[in-house]
């Protein structure tokens, strides 16, 4: 029977102080998941992380998947893929809220953790200045904007996942 095809959003909220175009940087970001098996509920011990710059192909030629694997407990071959298109930033104006920064379509597996880590870029509200290389392992992170002469930001991260 084939797997059925669901998309999982991943929210992101933050409180940001002058800063603003939060976002994943590049295609060697790491998204670090937690995953469960859609068979058997088996949940990865381990943070697995998937990157746009990966792919791996299908069983049986169905196409390419940025992750596939077979569950160790059921050994079930299940697929997640970052849907490139849906990669979105997180904006001064969605402080505080929860926003969608990107989609999964999940074969078989579900994303049930998210952890920020590096790779994250974002630039000054009012200056345009950029920050590079942002790690939110935290969930708090802080610098000083020169051109404002202001301090930057970005506190209280936190995630959910939802059904698109």
């Amino acid at each position: 029977m084939p797997l059925a095809l669901q998309r999982i959003g991943l929210q992101l909220r933050a409180t940001l102080e002058n800063i603003t175009r939060l976002r994943a940087e590049g295609e060697d970001f790491r998204w670090y998941l937690k995953l469960k098996c859609g068979n058997c509920g088996e949940v990865s011990e381990k943070w697995q992380y998937l990157r746009l710059m990966d792919s791996a192909p299908l069983k049986g030629g169905r196409g390419r998947a940025t992750m596939v694997q077979k569950c160790k407990l059921c050994s079930r071959e299940n697929s997640i893929d970052i849907l490139s298109q849906t990669i979105k930033p997180y904006n001064a104006e969605d402080s505080e809220k929860f926003k969608t920064i990107v989609e999964f379509e999940c074969r078989g597996l579900e994303p049930v953790d998210f952890q920020p880590q590096a790779g994250f870029a974002a630039e000054g509200a009012e200056s345009g200045t950029p920050f590079n290389d942002i790690n939110l392992l935290e969930k708090d992170w802080n610098d000083y904007d020169e051109k404002t002469k202001e301090s930057v930001g970005i506190y209280e991260v936190t995630h959910k996942f939802v059904k698109c």
